[in-house]
C-alpha cells in the first residue's frame, strides 16, 4: 500500500484533532423547560333573567313655567339662568304704569258713585217726612226708594271693577311660586310680552325622577321595583342603584306600544339637572324557547383596536383566539351575545394565553 503524499499529512491531523475536540466537549441536549399550565373557566349557558337597558332622562317632579298675564314691557329682570330662589321671591317686573292709571279711574268712579248714594239716601229721608204728612204719595216715596237701590247697585259695581283692577296690577309682577332654581330666562329686560308668552322656567331640584319608555311586554317587570336599576352617569360616580319608587303610567302610546315608566330619585341628589341621560335597567324573565345567557369575566376579554375576543383552548389544550360580541357588564361579569357555547374553555389570563398559543 503506498504511503499517502507528505501534503495531505498536516490536513489529516488537523481533522482528527477537530474531531476528538467535539467528543471531549460535546454536551448532551438540555430538555425543555414545560409549559405553564393556563388557567380557564369552562363555559356554562344560564337561563337567568336578562337585563333589559331602556334609555330615560331626568326629569324634575315640579316644573313650572311662569308666564305673562297681561301686556307691557319689562322694566326689571332680577333674575338668571341657575339662580336659587325662595318663595315668593319676585323675579321680574313688567311696565304697570296703564294699570295704576285704570286703578285710580276707578276708585275716582267709586267715589263718585257713593257720592250719588248721599244724595239719594238724604232725598228719600226727606221724602219719608213728606210722605208722613201726606205730601207725596206711595208711589213717589217708592220711586226715591228704588233710586236709593239703584245708586247702592252702582256703588258695588264699581267697588268690585276697583278690586278686579287692583288685582290685575299684581300680574304685572311675576313671583316664584316655591322655593326652586331657575332653568331658563327666555326674555330680557325691555322685551314687549304679551299673554301667553313664557318668562322664567323654575324647578324644584329636592324632587327629582327618571322617565323612560317601556315596552308593554316589560309593563310587569317595571312595575316590580326589585326588578329595576338606574343609573345617571357623572352622578354618585354612576353607579346602579336599587329606586325606592317606580310607577308605571296606567296608558300605552298607540303608535309605539310603550308606557311611561317613573323612577323617584332620592331626596337630594346631588349633581343631578333636568335633562341629563339617564339608564333603567330591568331584570326580565326569559322568554320560552329563547337561547341561554354565557358570562365571562371582563378581565377575559381581549380588546384590539375593533377586535373583541376571548382566548379559548382547544382539544389539544392550545390557546386560540376567537372574536366574539359582548353584551351588557354586570359587575365583573360581561355577557356574550355571540362566539361562545356551552362547554368552550376561556383562558382567564389572556396575555398569559397569548405567550403559550
Amino acid at each position: 500500500m503506498n504511503a499517502l503524499p507528505t501534503v495531505f499529512k498536516p490536513a489529516l491531523v488537523a481533522l482528527a484533532l477537530a474531531l476528538a475536540a467535539g467528543t471531549a466537549f460535546a454536551q448532551p441536549p438540555v430538555p425543555a423547560a414545560p409549559a405553564p399550565a393556563l388557567s380557564f373557566m369552562t363555559v356554562r349557558v344560564s337561563d337567568g333573567p336578562r337585563s333589559v337597558a331602556l334609555d330615560a332622562v331626568v326629569e324634575a317632579v315640579r316644573q313650572t313655567t311662569l308666564s305673562a298675564q297681561v301686556s307691557g314691557a319689562i322694566v326689571a329682570l332680577s333674575v338668571k339662568a341657575g339662580d336659587t330662589v325662595r318663595a315668593g321671591q319676585p323675579l321680574l317686573r313688567i311696565d304697570a304704569q296703564s294699570a295704576q292709571q285704570g286703578v285710580a279711574a276707578s276708585v275716582a268712579q267709586v267715589e263718585a258713585a257713593q257720592a250719588q248714594l248721599n244724595i239719594a239716601v238724604r232725598e228719600l229721608d226727606r221724602q219719608k217726612q213728606l210722605f208722613a204728612q201726606q205730601y207725596i204719595s206711595q208711589a213717589a216715596l217708592d220711586r226715591t226708594a228704588a233710586q236709593v237701590d239703584g245708586a247702592q247697585a252702582q256703588v258695588r259695581a264699581l267697588q268690585a271693577q276697583t278690586r278686579a283692577s287692583q288685582a290685575q296690577t299684581g300680574f304685572f309682577t311675576v313671583s316664584a311660586p316655591y322655593a326652586g332654581v331657575v332653568s331658563e330666562v327666555p326674555v330680557t329686560q325691555g322685551d314687549m310680552v304679551m299673554p301667553g308668552r313664557p318668562l322664567v322656567v323654575l324647578h324644584d331640584p329636592a324632587a327629582l325622577r327618571l322617565s323612560a319608555a317601556v315596552p308593554q311586554a316589560l309593563m310587569g317587570a317595571a312595575a316590580n321595583p326589585a326588578a329595576v336599576q338606574y343609573e345617571v352617569p357623572g352622578v354618585a360616580g354612576g353607579a346602579r342603584k336599587r329606586p325606592t319608587a317606580v310607577q308605571v303610567l296606567p296608558a300605552v302610546d298607540a303608535a309605539t306600544h310603550t308606557a311611561q315608566l317613573r323612577v323617584t330619585l332620592p331626596l337630594g341628589t346631588q349633581g343631578a339637572v333636568p335633562g341629563m341621560f339617564a339608564r333603567i335597567w330591568l331584570d326580565a324573565p326569559a322568554a320560552a324557547g329563547a337561547p341561554g345567557r354565557v358570562f365571562v369575566p371582563r378581565t377575559a376579554v381581549v380588546r384590539r383596536s375593533e377586535l373583541v375576543a376571548v382566548y379559548v383552548l382547544d382539544a389539544a389544550g392550545l390557546a386560540r383566539l376567537r372574536q366574539v360580541r359582548l353584551g351588557p357588564v354586570a359587575g365583573e361579569q360581561v355577557e356574550v351575545l355571540a362566539g361562545l357555547m356551552d362547554g368552550d374553555r376561556v383562558a382567564l389570563d389572556p396575555q398569559q394565553a397569548a405567550r403559550t398559543r
